[in-house]
């Protein structure tokens, strides 16, 4: 930003010479003002040396008891004929009406244009006076005036003088705090330069203290023989101690010479030029109306002050406003860039401020005018007062958010001590960063618009909090924030400790997943629920709203809901300790009451399973009353493998052994997870002796590799001639007493069906046979 360039190119002195200057022609004008005693008065109503005055014929009576006495009596007559003459009030059918709008805008304008009629009328008397010389001895005024010049002039360049010499003094060290405010981590940049600007305006405030101890010093020894004269002097270095704090204070927010000091992020330019532009203003009228017009009101007349300091008023508006005109443009351009890099209502508020921010200034400037018309002696103190303190507040209010704002910078990152039991902490404290900071400015915005409402009488905070009502509203606000702070707290600390339990390992698997998805849902929403519900109870509870027939109601509902839905809350909590056991996965076969299949949703009430047939079932968690997972951590393929009795049973388990071998090197390699164990000869069965083995395999794999491993028995077991027993057919053809079989007739049908041949018969003595 860049006010006026060309203005920047004067010298730096110009605004102090321009002040002393203002401030040396106001000086005089008075000194000739108060020279001649006569003019407060005007010269037809000089009361007569030897006519006593009406203070002295008061005094007179009431020295004497008997006129005393009199006068009392009289008094107190004339009131009781006042009470009986005063009418009683007639009850008038309609309720009485003040003046309407219009009437009091009327009113009020009236009276400023009356006001500065008398003042102008008093300021030309008091010229006119002062032109004619009636009453005045030239000598003596002349004299009184040089005199009085001369010490003011003495005062005002020692003081000067000696502030313009320590400020020098003071350089390098404002250098130095400049160099250490931009050096260090970016982060702590702005508490830096606080620091820096706090160290800069304790020195300056060390140069105003010693220039005013100096001209104290200076009067005391003036003012010896002049007492007036010392008025005067202490009047003028009051009015330096005020007027150079303010601009001590406009320093700190527009240094010019050392960018580090300066408060406002504004190029070097443009801050020389702001500084200027206001310290001439609070030169100019902080003199004035400091010193100047207290002197005008002592030795002249009040009036003739309040004429003085309407006109002080008057040309710093103007001023004011000439200002504001110059960089209508630049201004609007700033805060247009501003409010670009601002989405939502903060940019809108810029860019309305951009179009309107020169209205609102001309809008002030001519309040204070008008102010000071309507009320000359009270309006401008007041006036400057609720300035300062309302940019003071803003100030503070907006430092402090950016103190803050780079504190906790763009990311918290916690200690290894608390991060590594609770990582998910630091992510969530800094998701809700953002949100802190912007109820923060919410909580600073409230603050400072009360602080500025009552610094411009609005609203009276002093008289309010000393109230019963004011004292219990701030204690229960302050409540109510507490509250929300520890909810939060404990909201984010036990967030994050549910989300670091459940949450799965680094590459956890789609069922692990889906798993702390779940639950984490479920903890998370009844934390959630759990929260809301204690902290609004609370929050009623502090503002006075009875919570007892709430809890009442609130648990009168909760029996309602726990007899009606007793199936709903035992699915739910039958749905937690499984998903706590970790019991079934998305993806896991598995078989839950009288329903088997492959796992495709778990939810908090149910489970969905899909059967071998394609069938989808959804099987409530209150129906389950015991879960078999054939998917979880590891399975075996159980096998018994029969052999005719014949085989021998080591020979078998040999070509078992060599089956594994083989599968083992196959394409199932990966989901094998040990050796094969032989569990040995599991049962002598009717028609086969049966050996058991066990395959230990990947969850889920086990039918796969059991089917692949009976292929390669099946191919071992022929390959060296071992029998897998099968069914077989017996035939019995009876036998007689003797036990000797009849004979049979077996006829053999021919291959392609077109004749038989007959064999011969089988004679009685064949023995029985068993085809097994």
């Amino acid at each position: 930003m860049h006010f006026a360039s060309r203005q920047t190119r004067r010298k730096s002195v110009y605004p102090l010479r321009l002040t002393l200057a203002r401030l040396l022609a106001l000086l005089l004008i008075t000194l000739a003002t108060i020279s001649q005693p006569g003019l407060a008065q005007t010269p037809g109503n000089h009361p007569s040396p030897n006519e006593p005055s009406s203070e002295q014929l008061l005094a007179d009576l009431l020295e004497d008891d008997t006129t005393r006495q009199q006068l009392i009596d009289r008094l107190r007559a004339a009131d009781d004929d006042a009470a009986a003459e005063t009418p009683e009030p007639a009850e008038s059918p309609q309720v009485h009406q003040g003046p309407s709008l219009a009437r009091q805008i009327a009113t009020v304008t009236a009276n400023a244009g009356g006001n500065v009629k008398e003042q102008f009328a008093v300021m030309g008397s008091a010229v006119e006076s002062l032109l004619s010389g009636d009453n005045v001895n030239p000598m003596a005024n002349t004299a009184a005036l040089l005199a009085a010049t001369k010490d003011i002039a003495i005062v005002i360049l020692a003081t000067f003088a000696m502030f313009l010499l320590l400020r020098r003094l003071a350089r390098p060290g404002f250098a130095g705090l400049n160099r250490w405010a931009t050096t260090g981590s970016g982060r702590y940049a702005m508490l830096r330069t606080v620091g820096a600007v706090v160290a800069a305006a304790a020195i300056d405030a060390l140069a105003i203290a010693g220039a005013y101890i100096t001209g104290n010093f200076i009067t005391s020894g003036l003012s010896e023989n002049t007492p007036d004269n010392g008025t005067r002097l202490a009047l003028l270095l009051n009015a330096f101690l005020i007027v150079e704090t303010l601009k001590l204070l406009l320093r700190m927010l527009f240094a010019g010479r050392f960018p580090a000091l300066r408060l406002l992020p504004l190029k070097e330019a443009s801050a020389k030029y702001c500084n200027r532009v206001f310290a001439v203003l609070a030169g100019f009228t902080g003199y004035g109306i400091l010193a100047v017009v207290p002197i005008i009101n002592k030795n002249a007349s009040p009036e003739l002050g309040a004429a003085i300091a309407t006109l002080i008023v008057l040309f710093a508006a103007l001023y004011f406003v000439s200002v504001v005109f110059r960089n209508k443009s630049t201004v609007a351009q700033l805060l247009a860039n501003r409010a670009a890099q601002c989405p939502g209502s903060r940019g809108f508020a810029l860019r309305l401020l951009a179009r309107l921010w020169h209205v609102l200034a001309i809008f002030y400037a001519a309040a204070v005018v008008f102010a000071s018309l309507l009320y000359p002696t009270t309006a401008l103190p007041f006036i400057a007062k609720a300035t300062a303190l309302t940019g003071v507040y803003i100030g503070a209010g907006a430092l402090l958010l950016v103190v803050i704002r780079q504190f906790i910078g763009r990311e918290i990152k916690l200690p290894p001590s608390l991060y590594e039991p609770l990582p998910q902490l630091q992510i969530r404290l800094n998701t809700y960063v953002p949100t802190g900071l912007k109820v923060l400015r919410i909580l600073v915005g409230a603050i400072v618009t009360t602080l500025a409402l009552d610094a411009w009488a609005v609203f009276d905070l002093h008289s309010w909090y000393s109230t019963d009502a004011g004292r219990s509203t701030v204690a229960s606000l302050f409540d109510i924030v507490l509250i929300m702070i520890l909810a939060t707290a404990v909201w984010i600390a036990a967030a994050s400790y549910i989300e670091h339990r459940l949450s799965p390992d680094t590459k956890p698997t789609p069922a692990a997943a889906a798993r702390a998805e779940t639950l984490q849902g479920l903890f998370l929403s009844s934390l959630a629920i759990v929260v809301v519900v204690m902290t609004v109870m609370i929050v009623l509870s502090e503002i006075g709203v009875e919570i007892g027939p709430l809890i009442a109601g609130a648990g009168v509902m909760g029996l309602a809901v726990g007899f009606g839905a007793q199936k709903l809350v035992q699915d739910v909590i039958n749905g937690v300790f499984i998903q706590l056991e970790n019991a079934i996965n998305t993806g896991d076969y598995v078989n839950v009451g009288s329903y088997e299949g492959t796992v495709e949703r778990v939810g908090i009430r149910s489970v969905a399973l899909r059967d071998l047939s394609g069938t989808y079932h959804i099987v409530p968690f209150s129906a389950v009353d015991a879960v078999s997972n054939y998917t979880k951590d590891f399975a075996y393929h159980l096998g018994e493998y029969g052999i005719a009795y014949r085989e021998n049973i080591d020979h078998a388990i040999e070509h078992l052994q060599a089956a594994f071998a083989e599968l083992r090197e196959g394409e199932f390699s990966n989901d094998i997870l040990d050796d094969l164990q032989v569990a040995g000869v599991s049962a002598l069965a009717d028609s086969s002796v049966n050996i058991r083995v066990l395959i230990k395999t990947s969850p889920g794999m086990q039918w796969a590799v059991g089917r692949a491993y009976n292929r390669l028995v099946k191919m071992h077991f022929d390959a060296a001639g071992i029998e897998i027993p099968f069914p077989h057919t017996t035939l019995y053809f009876g036998e007689d007493k003797d036990g000797v079989a009849p004979p049979a007739q077996v006829r053999v049908a021919a291959a392609n069906g077109e004749g038989s041949e007959e064999l011969p018969h089988i004679t009685g003595d064949t023995p029985k046979s068993d085809s097994n």
